[in-house]
């Protein structure tokens, strides 16, 4: 058996493992879905233990499905839902409480009371103020527990977004680190420095002695124990957020590469190098790689809800039993602009940040049928993503050709084309949709010398198909004009500041 790399991407509904060889080729596949909580409306929550779980277990699997023994398996690559964080005991690894999701809004009113400060924050954290993050929901925390606060202050707590909890409890405690992508997701850190920011933790009362220490997502960074995934222990080669692992796996390492995720939410990465770019369309700036997977930046528009829609619609409404009919169902459609829904289901991200508006369906009659309904919801996930697309361009100044795609909501054909009609440029889908697990496994390999160079990497990246604008300008000024009025029946008035 050749050498494998063990890809684990740990998301929002699920964990996949793959395991793939030095030719790029997955050898092995295994995913396991994890349980939502939803405490209260807008809050969202995970079983830490279950996450961990899911994890040993799906990766046991993947080297089962590859027919590879402990042996075989070189290094461990770690991709992760990036907001989402735990607080646990130092001592015991146990959790003290759920992990608290990227998507749960509970400091909703903390956030509104920082508002103030917002400039403030994007100059240290390249980040807006909204629950999305990690640092207000954390404060949250610690002021509903402040005997959390004072055990976090005393060193008995630690606090970690997904890839520090995965490595603390796989290295059975070793290792305490985040990489530089997860930590810019918190608000906690400096984006200039790389290191935690004592303002930011000022002024959201979070002891620096709860927090890991900021690394490079290329490794290695710590090994996997022996008897937690295989006999042996392995190096974990790297860790990295899941967008910016897509973005490294789809070869955007370069100023001016763009990609769009496709999977629960819609997450577009420009890549902007060396350079901070600062956003006047209220995109957030964020860490990214370079070629040799050293640390560099990009231009962030995070759409919380994409293929969740499809999810509501199969799961919610039960208008279909498979998210693969979608497509088919879509083209059934009559009219493009009866209905338009807006999935703000949990507030509305990039380029809006509006925390407290809410979805609708906006212009349905007696003749809205199933499959306008189904339409809309594809239709709403290209039309958030050309909202981000116009933010980039407005404050880049650099024109898109070629958007490159991935996630599993990519797969569906009818969603691509639409997206290439209202950006009015091409979207490329990559063959491998599952860039995300790609990137971190090519970050790993860099790591152990199973590659030993950025060119070697960029033959493992293959082009899939290619989707070519075919609608006319005034037909996408049209369908775009009302799109913005239906978003505009949603928002709030703290939204529209």
């Amino acid at each position: 058996m050749a050498d494998l790399i063990l890809a684990i991407d740990q998301g929002t509904t699920g964990t996949t493992v793959l395991a793939l060889d030095p030719d790029g080729q997955i050898r092995g596949r295994a995913y396991r879905e994890i349980r939502q909580y939803y405490p209260r409306p807008g809050w969202v929550e995970h079983n830490p233990e279950e996450i961990l779980r899911s994890v040993t277990t799906t990766a046991k699997r993947a080297i089962a499905v590859a027919r590879a023994g402990a042996g075989d398996v070189k290094a461990i690559g770690i991709t992760n839902q990036r907001e989402t964080f735990v607080v646990w005991e130092r001592a015991t690894g146990r959790p003290v409480h759920r992990a608290i999701v990227w998507q749960c809004r509970r400091s909703s009113e903390l956030c509104a009371l920082l508002r103030q400060r917002e400039r403030e924050v994007a100059e240290r954290t390249g980040l807006t103020i909204d629950p999305y993050f990690s640092g207000t929901k954390l404060k949250w925390l610690l002021d509903e527990n402040p005997r959390l606060r004072a055990r976090g202050a005393s060193g008995d707590l630690c606090f970690g977004t997904i890839d520090t909890w995965l490595i603390f409890r796989l290295s059975r405690g070793v290792a305490f680190v985040t990489d530089y992508t997860n930590a810019s997701r918190t608000m906690l850190m400096n984006l200039k420095t790389r290191e935690w920011d004592d303002s930011m933790l000022q002024m959201l009362g979070v002891p620096r002695e709860m927090l890991p220490a900021p690394v490079s997502s290329r490794g290695p960074l710590a090994e996997a124990a022996a008897g937690t995934i295989v006999s042996r222990a392995v190096p974990i080669g790297a860790a990295i957020g899941d967008q910016q692992s897509a973005l490294f796996g789809q070869g955007g390492v370069n100023a001016g590469d763009s990609k769009s995720t496709y999977g629960t939410g819609a997450f577009l990465l420009m890549h902007t190098g060396e350079e901070m770019a600062r956003s006047r369309t209220r995109l957030v700036t964020t860490s990214a790689l370079g070629p040799d997977g050293q640390p560099a930046y990009a231009l962030e528009g995070s759409v919380f809800i994409a293929g969740a829609a499809i999810q509501w619609l199969r799961d919610g409404l039960r208008l279909i039993n498979r998210a693969a009919e979608s497509s088919a169902l879509a083209r059934k459609s009559r009219d493009r602009t009866q209905p338009y829904l807006v999935p703000a289901f949990v507030g509305l991200g990039a380029p809006y940040w509006d925390p407290d508006a809410r979805g609708a369906i906006v212009g349905i009659t007696r003749g809205t049928t199933r499959e306008d309904l189904v339409r809309a919801a594809l239709d709403s996930i290209a039309y958030q993503v050309t909202d981000v697309i116009d933010a980039m361009r407005a404050d880049t100044g650099r024109t898109i050709n070629v958007l490159r795609a991935d996630g599993g909501a990519s797969e569906n054909d009818y969603l691509m084309q639409f997206q290439a009609d209202v950006l009015g440029c091409c979207v490329r889908r990559a063959k491998m949709t599952e860039a995300t697990a790609l990137g971190a496994a090519m970050l790993a390999g860099l790591a152990v010398g199973v590659w030993s160079s950025p060119e070697e990497l960029a033959s493992l990246r293959k082009a899939g198909k290619l989707f070519r604008p075919r609608m006319g300008a005034e037909e996408r000024a049209r369908l775009l004009g009302g799109w913005r009025e239906a978003v505009a029946r949603v928002r709030t008035s703290a939204g529209q500041k």
